[in-house]
């Protein structure tokens, strides 16, 4: 019997595969966006995953402000920050959020599902979102990929 077929591969730094990804999140809705560019940055779409190694993609995304919430989530949503001083508790809407800075909704969405440690840290600097069409990883030629695609 050959034991060398039954040997568990984990994939390290050095024999990881990392492509670079585009995805355009014009009409598409935060949530579902940001579920599956987690999924690609971590790397579980691949069969090599190994769960403490960043496996995963550079993921670009494209149009960031066009992207979609569904019910009454645009008023009723809030994002919450603290100014450090007593009292300081502030509070904006996603509407207000998507005129402040049209990437945050996208980046704060993909974090949250990232993991909260110094690999969750790393992986999200392979995220790339640019507010309008233009993003400047033309050189890495990044294979483009509809969301309806993945599951």
């Amino acid at each position: 019997m050959n034991t060398l077929s039954y040997k568990t591969v984990s994939a390290n730094k050095s024999t990881v595969n990392k492509e670079w990804v585009l995805i355009d999140a014009e009409g598409q809705v935060l949530g579902r966006l940001a579920s599956i560019v987690a999924k690609l940055v971590r790397g579980k779409h691949k069969t090599n995953y190994t769960p403490h190694v960043d496996c995963g993609d550079n993921v670009v995304i494209i149009n960031a402000g066009k992207v979609v919430l569904t019910g009454s989530k645009w008023s009723d949503k809030e994002y919450v920050r603290y100014t450090g001083y007593p009292g300081g508790q502030r509070f904006a809407s996603a509407e207000e959020m998507l005129k402040k800075n049209p990437v945050f909704l996208v980046e704060h969405a993909v974090k949250g599902m990232l993991p909260k440690n110094r690999l969750g840290s790393a992986l999200f600097k392979n995220v790339h979102v640019y507010a309008g069409s233009e993003h400047k990883h033309e050189a890495q030629n990044p294979r483009k990929i509809e969301i309806e695609n993945i599951k």
